[in-house]
């Protein structure tokens, strides 16, 4: 199956849950309509510590720490290029990395649509543009991080064709379209099995991107994971921050038979 049919296959599962898009939160309020510019320095300093803590932020930057170790970052870049073992090529490396990356920005999309936004069709346009004004900014203040640290770095590429491989554009814009793909969908009904499905999914979307580079000869493995952080950061940081509804670490009342209890949901 080609990169490109597992993105249009990727679209058309997703695109089911637009069918989701109707009702509201929990909370009874739709998703997007509480977005705030002025979130305060408290929530603010909340959301910085909650992102970074988060496993898909601190965990590539350990592992791009450990591989300068004994120059095994650039060992495992040569190993790469010249066996290809998941994409065959260079060529094909680099085919699938921007599909992939296409994929992430595709879902991300779909998912925004398919967030609870009530039945009323004007709310919904302004609840949609309120909750998309926040991730695009996430979506560009990813951007614009990225091109700054590859000017401020001036990393040669393995493949020496310039001096922009440190961090990876495409693993970053991947990152941060499939972090907040997954806040989307936290926001909708689903079973367990399906929620961890998705996640999976995109995920494994993520990763493949960046993996597609390293073998494509464009970025070195340290390149792609901290650009995996940097879009996994901004886009958690901006959602907690500005998006109080999105649905991530919540503490809520539950009522039950024997009275109420106090319920504490945290998404890993």
């Amino acid at each position: 199956m080609t990169a490109s049919r597992i993105a249009r296959v990727s679209l058309i599962s997703v695109f089911a849950l637009i069918f989701s898009a109707c009702g509201t939160l929990p909370s009874g309020g739709t998703w997007g309509d509480s977005a705030t510019i002025r979130p305060g320095w408290a929530r603010v300093g909340q959301a910085a510590r909650a992102a970074a803590t988060d496993p898909w932020v601190w965990a590539p930057l350990a592992t791009a720490a450990l591989l300068q170790v004994d120059d095994f970052d650039r060992r495992t870049s040569d190993w790469a290029r010249e066996h290809t073992p998941i994409f065959g090529s260079q060529s094909n490396a680099e085919k699938w990395s921007d599909d992939l990356r296409s994929t992430a920005g595709v879902v991300s999309l779909v998912t925004l649509v398919a967030t609870p936004g009530g039945d009323d069709a004007g709310q919904w346009l302004i609840s949609k543009a309120k909750g998309g004004a926040v991730e695009v900014a996430a979506i560009g203040v990813t951007s614009a991080a990225t091109v700054a640290l590859k000017s401020a770095t001036g990393r040669e590429r393995p493949n020496g064709a310039d001096d922009e491989s440190f961090p990876s554009g495409h693993t970053s814009s991947a990152a941060v379209h499939g972090q907040l793909a997954k806040i989307n969908l936290e926001s909708i009904p689903m079973s367990a099995g399906l929620r961890l499905t998705a996640d999976i999914g995109i995920d494994a979307v993520t990763v493949g991107t960046a993996w597609a580079r390293v073998e494509a000869g464009w970025h070195y493995p340290s390149d792609t994971l901290v650009g995996m952080a940097l879009g996994t950061f901004v886009a958690s940081f901006a959602t907690r921050a500005f998006l109080p509804e999105t649905a991530q670490d919540a503490l809520g009342l539950a009522a039950t038979d024997g009275g109420a209890m106090l319920e504490w949901n945290v998404r890993f």
